[in-house]
């Protein structure tokens, strides 16, 4: 099993920043993927971003790019969402994800999930 924590939501206006982090326990891979999605209400949880753990390499939802950043720490186990530039559009859940294997943006083929962080940009 794999446990996924994540912290660093709030409340912030048009225009802040933010960073969530997810911490990451119990089972490892030789190769996983860890993911970011968000979920706003009435909405399918939709793709942000995404990160390969050994190889470095991530990709984002265009509705991000430019304003996110996925990054990891290997030391910590520990993924993050740099969120600058933020827009009311962005209010939701958000939840990181691992997959064994490589990046996907299919959320239903990942296999661990996060409790969720609430972010709430108000304009």
């Amino acid at each position: 099993q794999v446990q996924l924590v994540e912290s660093g939501g709030g409340l912030v206006h048009t225009g802040d920043s933010l960073r969530l982090s997810c911490a990451r326990s119990g089972r490892t891979f030789s190769n996983y993927a860890m993911g970011w999605f968000r979920q706003a209400p009435g909405k399918e949880r939709e793709f942000v971003a995404a990160i390969n753990w050994s190889a470095g390499t991530t990709i984002h939802a265009q509705a991000v790019k430019g304003r996110f950043t996925i990054s990891k720490d290997n030391a910590k186990n520990t993924g993050y969402l740099q969120m600058n530039s933020l827009k009311p559009e962005d209010t939701a859940a958000y939840y990181c994800a691992v997959r064994s294997g490589s990046i996907i943006t299919s959320a239903h083929l990942y296999d661990y999930w996060g409790q969720g962080t609430q972010v709430t940009v108000s304009s």
